[in-house]
């Protein structure tokens, strides 16, 4: 079964990827790879959803909102980030916006004159690093290549940096079981203590909520979908008893169930 990811070969969505499977696809960008999914061209995605450091991955979030796709599973790896560059003078460091924030104190300690260039992918950025020896990449340190050394490892501003990804199927693959649950609510309105009555059914029922953020929807200043985790299945009584209590609040928008699903890790 073939799995679609942040690509080109080599990111860290390529290495949580080997977890769902060993025939990988590479797109460029995550709405690509939802949308890919959603339309039946691949039939597994893997997507970059929180990090540790720089948390929510907002592309991922609104992508999920607007498809009609399932998560299956969360892939949980750690980022260990290493400096490759062909030498230890170059200019430029160029990466992934993520990865270069979760580098920053470090870069701006070391190379505070360094310039930093955003790119699709961290893989993206050693392919540059690899061709142009004033351009230094972030990366896992198995990027290295005989032109591209590692200056540094560990990188990181945290330790215990680490990201999590979704494996996302169609919407029929829907699970129920699971150890957590994701879904977003679009309540088309707003008032005082809203966001109170959206998360007090869980509360009364001992639900915890494990993630909540929310994002704009689009279509107004001001207005806002939620996305929320749970350490529930969908098939528990309480969580449908719970969801049910939020669609009546929602009544004017929508509540999507992403799907339940147990955590895995790749090292």
């Amino acid at each position: 079964m073939q799995v679609v990811t942040l690509g080109p070969e080599g990111t860290y969505s390529h290495r949580a990827a080997t977890a769902v499977s060993d025939d990988i696809a590479f797109r460029e960008s995550v709405t690509n790879i939802v949308e890919a999914v959603e339309a039946g061209e691949h039939p597994r995605g893997v997507i970059p959803i929180e990090n540790s450091i720089e948390g929510s991955v907002t592309e991922s979030l609104d992508a999920l909102a607007e498809a009609d796709v399932a998560v299956l599973r969360e892939i949980v790896t750690p980022i260990r980030h290493a400096l490759l560059a062909q030498r230890p003078d170059f200019e430029t460091v160029a990466s992934h916006s993520q990865a270069l924030a979760q580098c920053r104190e470090y870069l701006a300690a070391e190379y505070p004159n360094a310039s930093l260039e955003a790119v699709a992918s961290t893989a993206r950025g050693v392919e540059i690093a690899r061709e142009d020896p004033t351009v230094a990449a972030i990366g896992h340190p198995q990027n290295a290549t005989d032109n591209l050394q590692v200056i540094a490892e560990a990188i990181q501003d945290r330790t215990s940096n680490a990201t999590r990804f979704f494996g996302i199927g169609p919407r029929e693959t829907l699970d129920r079981a699971g150890g957590k649950s994701s879904f977003a609510v679009y309540p088309n309105t707003d008032y005082p203590g809203l966001l109170l009555e959206l998360l007090q059914p869980f509360a009364d029922r001992d639900i915890n909520l494990t993630r909540i953020e929310s994002r704009p929807s689009g279509a107004r200043l001001g207005d806002y979908v939620f996305h929320i985790d749970i350490a529930a299945g969908l098939y528990e009584d309480r969580t449908q008893d719970a969801l049910a209590d939020i669609e009546e609040l929602a009544s004017n928008g929508w509540v999507k169930r992403f799907g339940s699903y147990d955590v895995e890790h790749v090292v």
